[in-house]
């Protein structure tokens, strides 16, 4: 802690020890728009690659980080960080460290040639992982834990913004007796820090979770060493509801699916087709239920946003919603529209409600662009044949949900509808066995179970004649 003023100086962790950064970075807290702590601004010197190792791994359960710390960082609720993110990245580890012991490989016989040909996969070197801030423990560990379970090295650079967790994740690393310079943690900004790690030719393999603009930079600067790459990025997700669904319970999930985290995962729901024999009635009570997500301060557990992770961040989500209104929209709950009390010393937080729009083409921006925060559009639609050209209708190809309880309905739209994740009647629910990944601008690769012993190997054929 520095001075007066009680802020954490994060610190590099680098070949097992924790090194001191020559500048910092202010990074805020979101829900008092307060200096929280300091993060080291790195670049190219601390950006170095270290011998690989052959790494047994013995991963240890992580004890549950402190939920207020992760709060503070990303603004999010307390009860957020512990009932999602935390257990999710405990595990993740859990999930990588026993999947990997059950991959095979592949074994072929050529008698005519008197040959045994087979394959076996061995790692790729040291992984170069870039990690977001809207769920920067969970999607760290996400890319950390699959990368070391194959015998890899990491340098991974979290979010700037949302440093504090992954520094902390350091110190438990060093507890679990991780040898040194198999994890290391680069603190900076992206075009510092991260592009010294994209740029460096002794790093093979990105992994990236972030902006499709900052996944094009990185194409850009890792093409000239042919690097591997996985690019997970935005999505501009719709909902296809038809009149037959279960109204109560999409309701009830389509809130969820729309303002959860404050909006700020890439996979929630921004645009909503409605059925026009029930887009009325949905749009009465879909605006009174998005009434009751309550915002406010993340360490109330009865809140279920808290804030957004910045003062620009917020700015630029409003500036969706006077769009809107300027083309004639309709603003029905939230921006502009109701009114947030909250105590005096968040007054000065970057807090929004959950924001419902109708009314708009799908021509306009708010339609096509992600916006990442607590809004989203609802529009009708009269036939499943416009419902799709709809919902396909953007440059993103990430999620998708459906609601209906016509089974042959719903396997049409999920085969029809450009996204890699495809859900029905319901949000969220995750198999980690399963690819995890976005078409279109949304992304390149895919990742988890198979998808991410893949990536974080090289395969080789062997031919063997007897």
């Amino acid at each position: 802690l520095a001075g007066s003023h009680s802020y954490l100086v994060l610190e590099n962790y680098i070949g097992g020890k924790f090194i001191s950064g020559k500048s910092h970075i202010d990074s805020y807290n979101p829900s008092t728009g307060e200096v929280y702590c300091k993060v080291p601004d790195s670049g190219k010197e601390e950006v170095r690659c270290h011998k690989v190792y052959d790494f047994l791994m013995v991963l240890t359960c992580m004890l549950f980080l402190g939920c207020n710390f992760y709060s503070n960082s990303t603004g999010k609720t307390v009860m957020l960080a512990r009932t999602v993110d935390i257990p999710r990245s405990v595990y993740n580890f859990r999930f990588f460290a026993s999947s990997v012991l059950h991959h095979t490989t592949d074994c072929s016989q050529m008698d005519h040639m008197g040959c045994l040909n087979y394959t076996v996969r061995c790692q790729v070197g040291v992984a170069g992982l870039i990690s977001p801030w809207n769920l920067p423990l969970y999607l760290l560990t996400w890319k950390i834990a699959p990368a070391i379970a194959m015998g890899n090295t990491v340098v991974a650079k979290p979010s700037e913004m949302t440093s504090v967790t992954a520094w902390m994740m350091c110190k438990l690393f060093e507890e679990a007796g991780v040898p040194p310079g198999v994890v290391n943690i680069v603190f900076g900004t992206g075009p510092k820090a991260g592009d010294a790690l994209v740029a460096h030719p002794d790093v093979p393999l990105i992994s990236f979770t972030g902006s499709t603009g900052t996944a094009q930079r990185i194409t850009e600067r890792s093409a000239p060493y042919c690097k591997k790459l996985s690019l997970e990025l935005g999505g501009k997700n719709p909902a296809i509801i038809f009149a037959d669904a279960d109204l109560e319970r999409c309701i009830e999930t389509t809130v969820r699916s729309s303002f959860l985290n404050q909006g700020e995962i890439c996979l929630c729901t921004s645009r909503i087709y409605v059925e026009r024999s029930i887009y009325s009635e949905f749009l009465e009570k879909f605006v009174a239920a998005a009434r009751k997500w309550k915002t406010g301060v993340p360490s109330d557990p009865s809140n279920n946003n808290g804030a957004l992770i910045s003062k620009e961040h917020l700015e630029k989500v409003r500036s969706f919603v006077a769009l809107a209104k300027s083309e004639g929209a309709v603003i029905h709950c939230g921006e502009g529209v109701d009114h947030l009390d909250l105590p005096e010393p968040n007054k000065s937080g970057y807090f929004m409600r959950p924001t419902v729009i109708s009314g708009l083409p799908d021509r306009s921006r708010v339609m096509q662009e992600e916006i990442f925060g607590p809004v989203t559009c609802v529009c009708p639609f009269d036939t499943e044949e416009e419902a799709v050209a709809r919902g396909n209708g953007v440059r993103y190809g990430l999620s998708a949900t459906v609601w209906s309880k016509d089974v042959g309905r719903v396997h049409r739209m999920a085969q029809r509808l450009q996204a890699g994740l495809v859900w029905t009647n319901c949000w969220l629910v995750r198999d980690l066995n399963l690819p995890f990944g976005g078409m279109k601008h949304s992304g390149v690769g895919r990742e988890g179970g198979k998808d991410s012993y893949h990536f974080f190997t090289e395969v080789k054929s062997i031919t063997i004649k007897h």
